[in-house]
């Protein structure tokens, strides 16, 4: 059987929706819903609270024109004064988003809904059509907060997405197909979801509230009113609603948040451990019966958790009192923690328990994105000492550019190296994010291609 996991773009069709507490007892549903109105139960009072701080994205991006062979002859291009390339086209696409925080203008979406954007443009629910500006955009964990100036606004409470269980009633606001704000309801289907996409941090709502295509960004609600996930993706044959989506906990949500406030990028954090998922083959081996919790397989020499005293064969069960339920789940927090802050590890080794301090550090070794700025779409490192002592020079080095972005669109190259911005050298990436902050009109890299130097200007 044929499917696929798709993030949700808009189009626009033609369609029928189901009332999602049909068939339900009343009993059931008079327990669950917070309002009655008359005799029947209702949702409405809630509604009416909470979807003035869900809103309508609208974004404005470029992609490349068709490609003619004719402009690929230099003399065709002299003689009809034709440019080297054909002008990009732009590109109009709808998402949804959630409001915050209301004093600060916050906006929480998706990555893939502002990604390589031009110009993003926020709807309220009374019809103010407000300007944003991208704060910052984590593509690992497909979160994204802008920013928005003016009053009477209205924010979403969040709540803590840790609490919920399979079966909780909850309700999914959003733009789905471009139609405007709409409102399904459905349950949650499971929790602790990943393997979704080939990388990034996962820990999927799964949920049969109605999302489709344009929900993107959207909140998803409890019924008391709080914000416990951000609509992500749908898992469909056809491009449509099966009652499968996913969102983003809330609590991921939050903690990336917080760092693009601070930082204006996610700065991961690591141990220096290598783990796995404490199955119950390995738990009957090892002798530990229920325990669930991630096994560290492998410890870095010189790191964190080497410092903390872990060992291989250590059983994690939880992280400051939270329980961890596998793998995926530590790698998770581990990863979103503030890089310097100290976590109390507690961990099962042979017949005791113990809880161990360890202090997050940064990451080191791996390439950073530059979403939100000039260079958008390229994935980039720190340039390794054989690589600096063969340019000559420190520099950052690009590893990776996503098509149609606006660092293809500059015209760099997997490979290449940056050395210096409007003629400032940079040796770091945090070097080149300070470089193009603010730099929103024209910038001059200084690169290192094929043993030799050029200046690239970006527009």
């Amino acid at each position: 059987m044929f499917r696929s996991v798709i993030t949700l773009r808009p189009a626009i069709i033609t369609f029928c929706a189901a009332l999602a507490f049909a068939g339900l007892p009343s009993a059931a549903i008079g327990q669950a819903v917070p309002g009655v109105a008359g005799a029947l139960p209702t949702l409405a009072p809630v509604l009416e609270r909470v979807t003035p701080a869900v809103v309508n994205i609208s974004v404005v991006s470029e992609t490349p024109a068709a490609s003619n062979p004719l402009y690929n002859d230099p003399y065709f291009r002299r003689f009809f004064d034709l440019p080297e390339a054909p002008p990009p086209r732009q590109r109009m696409s709808a998402g949804s988003g959630v409001i915050v925080d209301a004093a600060n203008g916050h906006v929480l979406t998706n990555h893939h809904v502002v990604s390589n954007a031009r110009e993003i443009t926020v709807t309220l629910k009374d019809g103010r059509r407000l300007r944003a500006e991208l704060v910052g955009s984590d593509q690992a964990t497909d979160i994204a907060l802008l920013k928005v100036e003016s009053s009477n606004l209205v924010a979403l409470e969040i709540g803590d997405s840790n609490r919920l269980k399979v079966g909780d009633y909850v309700v999914a606001i959003g733009n789905p197909f471009g139609l405007g704000q709409t409102v399904t309801s459905g349950i949650v289907s499971a929790l602790g979801r990943s393997g979704i996409s080939n990388d990034g941090y996962e820990d999927f709502i799964q949920t049969d509230a109605s999302i489709n295509p344009g929900n993107s960004g959207g909140a998803l609600v409890t019924l008391d009113g709080r914000l416990i996930g951000i609509n992500t993706a749908i898992l469909t044959p056809a491009g449509g609603n099966i009652g499968i989506g996913f969102a983003v906990p809330s609590n991921m949500a939050v903690s990336v948040m917080n760092q693009l406030i601070e930082h204006g990028e996610v700065r991961r954090g690591r141990l220096g451990i290598g783990i796995q998922d404490l199955t119950p083959d390995l738990a009957e081996a090892l002798q530990l019966g229920e325990l669930r919790g991630a096994v560290i397989a492998n410890v870095e020499p010189g790191s964190p958790a080497e410092r903390a005293g872990l060992q291989v064969g250590d059983v994690v069960t939880a992280i400051d009192g939270h329980p961890v339920q596998g793998a995926t789940d530590l790698r998770n927090r581990i990863g979103l923690t503030p890089v310097g802050s100290t976590i109390g590890l507690t961990i099962r080794r042979g017949d005791s328990e113990q809880v161990v301090s360890a202090k997050i550090a940064a990451e080191t070794g791996t390439s950073a994105d530059l979403s939100g700025t000039p260079l958008d779409g390229a994935r980039m490192r720190d340039a390794s000492p054989p690589e600096a002592q063969q340019a000559g020079a420190d520099g950052v080095v690009i590893e990776s550019i996503l098509p149609d972005s606006p660092a293809a669109r500059a015209g760099l190259r997997p490979g290449d190296m940056i050395v210096a911005v409007n003629r400032s050298p940079v040796s770091s990436v945090a070097d080149l994010r300070g470089a193009i902050a603010g730099q929103r009109t024209i910038l001059a890299l200084e690169l290192i291609r094929d043993g030799g130097r050029l200046l690239l200007v970006v527009r």
